[in-house]
């Protein structure tokens, strides 16, 4: 995205890429642009306007898949419902886009979810995008511009005064400005460049069904949503906690479920979150067992058979209140990494913001 940016104002860009196709976070997730958990302030104004942005770059490039379905946080109980009503009275609850619906309205919203629901918590700003293809997308869309460059299997082992870097095949690349988009990667250059980052490293499961037999028309989330996104703190969800605690390896894994239906109509399926280093090299079992379970009852029928597993892993802001870590390192560097699991939501405007600091 810090590249469509730069292409867009006018620029060339030279992409150096350590990995021959994306392997990240990038790839790893749901694909979601998710507007509806999201802080108020600046985290929330980041989203909506990334939000607006991914349609705009969607109209151009149709494969990245993008589609504007909204969501549904699905309601099962009164202490769920009452975190959902709450929120409806946010000041910023009709920029969310956020109406509580009723079951025949959730229904009538999305036919898929069959279960024995109270109700769901409606969020129009949400959209969705195609993750293992966006990349790929993009970069084609760029190429065909005549300015951007893309140098697969490289990475940039150092950084020569303020407009060039040398990569590990030794080649030297200068330009007028270097930004750093480093991902999960805190080691090595990324160390030596700034010893104090303010970056932890956080590891996730998730999992992909065979092709749904029928359209998921929203992207879905479980009440356990509630307790992982900041709109929603308050009375209300600290009653939720007490009244209705996580069953064990939802607690134990910090879980949540999202649901998103894949153009090929699989549906991607998470998800954990595990902050404790050193992380395994495996995945659990029971928190897919979990997933299915919860996903199932929303659903109403057995889920379709599981394709595939993955873990990932992202790099999260350690302060809270910021959306991403960004640093000017030197005249004409920029470091800009750490946007946690609202990466994917919030980079088109991350990029436009860090190109608007840089002066492009």
């Amino acid at each position: 995205m810090h590249a469509w940016q730069a292409v867009e104002r006018g620029h060339e860009v030279v992409h150096l890429e350590r990995e021959a196709e994306a392997r990240g976070a990038s790839v790893r997730n749901f694909g979601l642009v998710w507007v509806s958990g999201r802080a108020a302030g600046e985290e929330l104004a980041t989203a909506l306007r990334a939000r607006e942005l991914w349609e705009r770059i969607g109209e151009r490039v149709p494969a990245l898949g993008f589609r504007a379905n909204g969501s549904l946080t699905a309601i099962r109980t009164e202490a769920e419902l009452a975190v959902a009503e709450h929120a409806t009275t946010l000041p910023d609850a009709a920029a969310r886009g956020y109406r509580l619906l009723d079951p025949a309205e959730t229904k009538a919203a999305n036919p898929a979810l069959r279960g024995k629901l109270l109700g769901a918590l409606w969020c129009g700003q949400d959209g969705a995008v195609e993750p293992r293809t966006a990349q790929p997308a993009l970069r084609a869309a760029l190429q065909a511009t005549g300015r951007y460059t893309f140098l697969p299997g490289r990475e940039v082992r150092e950084v020569i005064g303020e407009n060039a870097v040398r990569d590990d095949h030794g080649d030297v690349h200068t330009g007028d400005l270097v930004i750093l988009c480093t991902g999960a990667w805190t080691g090595g250059l990324i160390r030596e460049l700034a010893p104090e980052l303010p970056v932890r490293r956080v590891r996730l499961q998730m999992m992909q069904t065979d092709p749904l037999d029928e359209p998921l028309t929203t992207s879905v989330a479980d009440g356990d949503s509630f307790r992982y996104y900041p709109a929603f703190a308050g009375d209300a969800l600290e009653q939720l906690k007490s009244v209705q605690p996580q069953p064990p390896v939802a607690a134990e894994h910090k879980m949540q479920l999202l649901m998103v239906q894949r153009q090929d109509g699989g549906l991607t399926i998470g998800d954990t979150h595990e902050y404790e280093h050193p992380f395994a090299f495996d995945v659990d079992e029971a928190p897919y067992e979990h997933l299915v379970s919860v996903a199932e009852e929303l659903l109403g029928r057995r889920l379709p058979r599981i394709r595939r597993r993955w873990a990932g892993v992202y790099a999260q802001c350690t302060d809270s209140s910021r959306v991403v870590h960004r640093e000017q390192l030197r005249d004409g560097v920029w470091l800009v990494t750490g946007p946690g699991g609202r990466g994917m939501t919030c980079s088109p405007a991350i990029a436009e913001t860090t190109a608007d600091l840089a002066g492009l």
